[in-house]
């Protein structure tokens, strides 16, 4: 992440039995298409629990909350979040502010 990211879009997604594959796949083409066409990103990572295989977090950062609110109002957001939130069993996400960083 860089010193301009202050804003994030988090994710804590649970993915169906035999799904894990298919998912990453899904998520890597909504930040793709995120990164392609959305002013204000900045940058996302997707992790996963070693302990548990079907368990990832995401994280997205962003310059600003306008930018942020801008992507999740495009009808493609809710054509890719769909697509990758279809092969969860849970998911659970918010918006954050950077409070502090050492």
């Amino acid at each position: 992440m860089t010193e301009q990211s202050k804003y994030f879009a988090s994710g804590n997604w649970r993915v169906s039995d035999g799904k894990a594959e298919e998912f990453v796949d899904r998520w890597t083409r909504f930040l793709t298409w995120t990164k392609q066409a959305n002013d204000g990103f900045v940058s996302a990572r997707l992790i996963r629990d070693l302990q548990d295989p079907d368990h990832f977090v995401s994280f997205a950062s962003w310059q600003d909350p306008a930018s942020m609110k801008a992507w999740k109002d495009k009808p493609e957001f809710a054509e890719h979040f769909g697509g990758c939130r279809a092969l969860c069993s849970d998911m659970q996400g918010g918006g954050y502010e950077l409070v502090r960083a050492i």
